[in-house]
């Protein structure tokens, strides 16, 4: 069978705040935030996942609302949201974001897509849909934040490579992460094939595999695609604090606006 974009990401729920909570972590937190808070308004997040932008957001925010496919990755980011006493100013919602279920709703002043979850549209014609689909929740002048990943062609493939361990879990179960890397140059695609495994006991083992796609774009090339959907570019950076982007960047994040 084919991987589509959305494969794989209902499997690593389980371990998704396990292995982003022992790597070094993303810089972007503070930049949605800020951004938020000089928008005002409305916000939502496309594959808001586990809540790791979403709640942080939600603080700064009027109304946020997440958006995601995965029923497992809700769970968590509901207890997130609990957990930081914000369910009264955020709804979160099991929806797919090519097709966003919000029509005859108050228009977002604030959309944000971050760290790869464009990436993860393997098909061209998903990401058209889920932009024409932002473009009809939006209004004149609403921003949408888009943050590509800009290395993930350069991975270096590799097989079964032990990339992390630890204890996971309230039990504190040992658990590992074997990791393969592939890349389909035909596609554009960078495959990432995990592997974790879960200790049950001293002599037991469950082993729980997947795999992740993204799908390689560049910064005029998405440009090239939000033009032709109605928006206008604001910004394009090339770190969080707001420098401008070149092709040495390691970050890539567009600013666009509805027409």
């Amino acid at each position: 069978m084919a991987i589509e974009g959305w494969h794989g990401w209902e499997e690593y729920s389980p371990f998704y705040d396990w292995e982003n909570s022992r790597t070094l972590g993303r810089r972007d937190v503070t930049f949605w935030q800020r951004m938020a808070a000089r928008v005002g308004g409305t916000v939502l997040e496309l594959g808001c996942g586990t809540g790791r932008v979403s709640v942080p957001v939600a603080k700064v925010s009027n109304h946020l609302v997440g958006i995601d496919r995965s029923a497992g990755m809700l769970e968590r980011a509901r207890r997130r949201f609990r957990r930081a006493k914000l369910m009264h100013s955020a709804k979160l919602v099991q929806g797919d974001i090519r097709s966003l279920p919000f029509a005859g709703s108050k228009p977002f002043d604030l959309v944000i897509a971050p760290y790869g979850v464009l990436q993860s549209l393997i098909r061209e014609a998903d990401l058209t849909a889920t932009l024409l689909s932002v473009a009809s929740v939006t209004r004149p002048g609403s921003l949408v934040g888009i943050d590509l990943v800009p290395d993930v062609p350069r991975w270096s493939e590799y097989r079964r490579r032990v990339s992390l361990k630890g204890r996971w879990g309230r039990s504190g179960k040992k658990l590992t992460l074997i990791e393969s890397v592939r890349q389909d140059r035909r596609r554009k695609l960078t495959i990432f094939d995990q592997e974790y495994l879960e200790a049950k006991s001293k002599t037991s083992k469950k082993t729980h595999r997947f795999s992740l796609a993204f799908r390689t774009l560049s910064i005029p090339q998405m440009v090239r695609r939000v033009e032709r959907v109605g928006f206008q570019i604001e910004k394009v950076l090339g770190d969080y604090q707001g420098r401008p982007w070149d092709t040495r960047s390691d970050v890539w994040v567009i600013i666009v606006s509805r027409k």
